[in-house]
């Protein structure tokens, strides 16, 4: 009996234990399963870029050298500028004598002054030679109404006798001789208004010659002030004042401001990265600008390759020459990909398994990554633009298929 109690008591003891350890078990599963907004970090599966960059030195230099020649054979009046002078666009460099020009210029007035008095003195002739054309046509006419009148009248008096068969055949002869004359005339007319319009033709065509002569000669004459087409810095000036210049000779050699690019350089254990063509970024006052790599240089020169960078439009305006900017190239990249910024949830491996927010729920995927970033990490698959994903978490998540999320 005392036995019985004992065993009893035992197995009362056991389901008590058995209970407890139910609900706390229960307990702790309730807690790792739920999740609350404000406790975890989760982005959102955007397209886009995805580099891993290498960082380089540069410095600002102008991209191009300009000549300047003569425009015309001429003689050296006034040098303004010297070499290592900074210039602005159209400031005026070297003068060169003028009165050549000038003088064609005068001649070419003249010569289209008597162009446009012949011109007026034949279109006053054709307008007279029209009037003289146009009286003769109309007298012929008036001739052949005068000559089919009389023929009228002759009919009725050849029908009674009042004139014989002869002088009416003359009259009839008459009229076809008028008629053939007044053909001729129109013919002739027609040819003389020809000859005019040529003749017209002819000078407008020789005065818009010599127009186009003259402009070309009063754009000369501007181009005689020698002026520099950029900003930029003289770097040598090759004629001395008074010097006469003959044909196309180079005056001026200056540096284009304008347009400026990165001379960069790199360490040579690098320079298989360095490629014409590649992507690379300058960064300025904080800010990065995208460009590409142009010219590389073959050799090494204390241990660095130098190659140059050429830029964006928008970054020309805040660089000076000679300044130093910091580089970075771009060593890998893939571009419009599904990527995810990088979180504490996320390790290096391909395939990792992440907590998609759906709703109320977070649920656990199988996601495979590429490449990665201190940014950014590239999905392959297991996630769609747009996935909310879980990235970091204020304790250890546990790798449960589902979680709860409430609201904080």
């Amino acid at each position: 009996m005392f036995k019985n109690k004992n065993t009893a008591s035992m197995v009362s003891y056991i389901q008590a234990f058995a209970i407890c350890g139910m609900l706390l078990t229960l307990s702790c599963q309730s807690k790792h399963t739920k999740l609350v907004r404000g406790n975890f970090q989760s982005v959102t599966v955007d397209k886009g870029n995805i580099e891993v960059l290498e960082p380089a030195e540069g410095t600002a230099q102008p991209s191009s050298k300009v000549i300047l020649l003569s425009p015309a054979p001429s003689i050296v009046k006034k040098i303004y500028k010297e070499p290592g002078q900074r210039v602005k666009q159209g400031d005026a460099i070297i003068m060169l004598d003028t009165k050549g020009v000038e003088s064609s210029i005068e001649q070419i007035n003249d010569q289209l002054a008597v162009k446009y008095n012949n011109l007026e003195k034949t279109r006053l002739s054709a307008r007279a030679t029209k009037a003289d054309l146009a009286y003769n046509s109309e007298t012929k006419k008036l001739k052949i109404a005068s000559i089919k009148s009389t023929i009228e009248d002759q009919k009725q008096l050849l029908d009674v006798g009042g004139i014989s068969q002869a002088k009416f055949d003359k009259t009839q002869q008459e009229l076809v001789l008028a008629q053939k004359d007044l053909k001729l005339v129109q013919e002739k007319n027609v040819i003389k208004l020809a000859q005019l319009a040529t003749e017209e033709k002819g000078l407008l065509l020789q005065i818009s010659m010599q127009e186009k002569d003259l402009a070309l000669k009063k754009e000369l004459l501007q181009k005689m002030i020698v002026k520099a087409p950029s900003d930029g810095i003289i770097l040598s000036v090759e004629a001395k004042a008074g010097e006469k210049i003959q044909g196309e000779k180079v005056l001026v050699n200056m540096s284009d401001l304008s347009r400026l690019k990165i001379a960069a350089s790199v360490e040579s254990k690098r320079k298989r990265m360095i490629k014409t063509g590649k992507r690379a970024y300058v960064i300025v006052d904080g800010e990065r600008f995208p460009g590409r790599i142009g010219s590389v240089m073959p050799q090494i020169e204390n241990g660095k390759l130098r190659f140059s960078i050429h830029l964006s439009d928008d970054l020309d305006v805040k660089l000076i020459p000679n300044q130093r900017v910091d580089v970075e190239i771009v060593r890998i990249g893939k571009y419009k990909v599904n990527r995810l910024k990088v979180g504490g949830s996320i390790t290096d491996k391909n395939d990792n398994e992440l907590l998609v927010v759906k709703g109320d729920s977070a649920i656990l995927k199988t996601v495979k990554l590429g490449l990665v970033t201190d940014q950014y990490i590239e999905v392959k698959e297991g996630l769609e633009e747009g996935d909310e994903v879980i990235i970091s978490s204020d304790f250890q998540l546990q790798k449960l298929p589902a979680y709860y999320i409430e609201n904080n």
